[in-house]
């Protein structure tokens, strides 16, 4: 790794791939006056970014600053090496066939200066294969929308209009900040087993490779690996995982919780790992975090990087989750085998618990793609059991009418109703009381009570879901977290994690990723069309008076927005 004395603090921004980088080597001036020489072609706003001798970029085009926007009052900056290391950056050694391949492999140790290596490179192929900087993506893309709309986003103040909250497009980069000679890799699954683990760890691999990296370990069995001494890392490389993508579960294996993060910490010392790649939750993030502060305030050499696994798809600011398609696709068939059995029995009722400790993302995608579901119950929204307005009188009056009904249940719904535990698992997650089996017997005991006959079905796959290999979308998804995963360790982000954000791939601040759980807004159009298929109502009594709708301070727009209502009032 390329380190010069007496910078600052703050990095030098990574050059443009059309740019000669700071320090130019003699051999590569090629390169370098071929870049200059481009200048002229490019339109404006290439040109604004390549205009610095100095390597760093001035691109006005660019929206400013380069941060990562969650509210008004809360910024985060992606985390780099270079902002606490005097480092700089070499030229980039990832190559595709499409791409311009080294003729006999990666640059030797010796010859890392930037804009050095492969001369002969064609500049125009080298930036189309780059992602520069300043790219970044929009996390928000409605332009506005009016307080009156159905799934608006809000702020404290209660203000609808559109600010532009950026995140940093992932991808690799023509400049990277480790020689792949001195890289040793570290991958460790932790948490419970999701559909696709061991397609990102294949991919992650398979990356570092191209980049030009051979010293890649696998820790077992997730952070207990760092603390048992009779699990020893296992040597990675392509021929040992070519495969494993079509199993379900972890090549690597998986446990939750962490033991003690400063002894984390030494062992990657011990082990001289500088890239360090954590696929787990939420909790697995929260670790990754503290592991990050503590190498930070040790200056250590060291990128941490993150892939969001979670099957409830509940990680705040990402789209989706890989597992969550393939645990929808599952959970689709255990629901069309509750309404098969529901709908050939006399009374049949049908119940599904699925996956979703705090959010029903599951649930409600299941639903919707089933079509076949007459109540779903998630853990956002409260309801009733008994009463003119509760879930059983519902129940009795839909099988009434039609002779059977299916029932989705959120593991955490409902929690309300059952006796709380107070205990948390290994990740710090609540230990839930199980719905599933409670709601089957207040089914049952409600339709003995009515002397109604009744046959009830329960089904619960949450370990057929989480153990299988994942499907086609998801392997597609696997690949890409895991390729990106590698081009932010090698560009030098840390602290990250690696998310699809409005079809684009994103570095997000992991800090700002873990603040809290994503959850199912039920004022959303997602959850609207998913009530919309089943059919049910508000399993809770109406409020006595319509809850009074918050405005911003300006008297103007309130009663605009107060006219609105009373426009959208329904027919007399």
């Amino acid at each position: 790794m390329a380190t010069t004395k007496g910078r600052g603090k703050k990095r030098a921004r990574s050059p443009s791939p059309l740019s000669p980088g700071p320090s130019a080597a003699s051999g590569s001036a090629s390169v370098c006056a071929a870049a200059a020489s481009s200048v002229a072609a490019m339109p404006p706003c290439a040109e604004a970014v390549t205009r610095n001798g100095d390597g760093s970029s001035n691109n006005s085009c660019a929206p400013d600053p380069l941060l990562f926007k969650l509210s008004s009052t809360e910024i985060s900056e992606v985390e780099h090496i270079g902002d606490y290391l005097p480092l700089v950056p070499i030229a980039s050694t990832y190559r595709t066939k499409s791409g311009v391949p080294w003729p006999e492999g990666p640059p030797p140790l010796e010859e890392e200066e930037p804009c050095s290596g492969n001369s002969t490179m064609d500049v125009q192929d080298m930036h189309r294969l780059f992602v520069h900087d300043d790219d970044r993506v929009l996390l928000k893309v409605v332009h506005y929308g009016h307080p009156t709309s159905v799934g608006v986003e809000l702020d404290d103040q209660f203000d609808w209009k559109f600010k532009p909250v950026w995140a940093r497009r992932a991808g690799p980069r023509a400049w990277i900040y480790f020689h792949p000679a001195t890289v040793r890799a570290a991958i460790v699954t932790c948490g419970g087993l999701c559909p696709g683990l061991n397609d990102v760890i294949r991919q992650i691999v398979f990356t570092l490779e191209v980049y030009g990296v051979h010293d890649v370990m696998g820790i077992q069995y997730g952070f207990r690996g760092f603390a048992d001494k009779s699990l020893q890392p296992i040597p990675l490389n392509r021929k040992l995982v070519q495969g494993i993508n079509t199993h379900g579960g972890s090549f690597l294996g998986v446990s939750r919780g962490i033991t003690n993060v400063t002894d984390v910490v030494d062992k990657l010392a011990e082990w001289d790992i500088n890239m360090f790649f954590v696929i787990g939750g939420n909790g697995s993030h929260a670790a990754a975090n503290a592991i990050y502060q503590v190498c930070h305030k040790r200056g250590m050499k060291i990128v941490i990087v993150g892939v969001p696994k979670t099957i409830d798809n509940d990680i705040l600011l990402v789209e989706r989750t890989f597992g969550f398609d393939t645990a929808v696709e599952e959970a689709k068939r255990a629901i069309d085998a509750a309404y098969v059995e529901a709908s050939s029995a006399f009374n049949g009722i049908g119940v599904v618990k699925l996956m979703g400790r705090q959010s029903g993302f599951i649930a409600m995608h299941a639903t919707l793609a089933s079509g076949q579901v007459d109540a779903v119950l998630i853990p956002e929204v409260s309801f009733e059991m008994e009463g003119k307005y509760g879930l059983l009188q519902y129940m009795r009056k839909r099988i009434e009418k039609n002779g059977c009904f299916v029932i989705v249940v959120a593991e955490g719904a409902g929690q309300t109703y059952l006796e709380k535990t107070g205990s948390t698992d290994a990740s710090g997650n609540p230990v839930l009381s199980d719905i599933g089996k409670w709601l089957v017997g207040q089914v049952k005991d409600y339709f003995k009570k009515l002397g109604m006959p009744s046959d009830v079905k329960y089904i619960d796959p949450t370990y057929m879901i989480r153990a299988r290999p994942c499907n086609a979308a998801d392997h597609i998804l696997c690949t890409v977290l895991g390729q990106n995963a590698v081009h932010g360790a090698f560009a030098g982000y840390s602290n990250i994690t690696v998310g699809l954000v409005n079809t684009h791939y994103c570095y997000l601040p992991i800090p700002d990723v873990i603040k809290q759980t994503r959850k199912v807004d039920q004022n959303s159009n997602m959850w609207h069309r998913c009530v919309t298929a089943t059919g049910q109502p508000d399993f809770s009594p109406p409020p006595s008076e319509p809850s009074p709708v918050k405005f911003p301070l300006s008297k103007r727009r309130a009663s605009s927005a107060m006219q609105a209502l009373t426009n959208t009032s329904p027919h007399p």
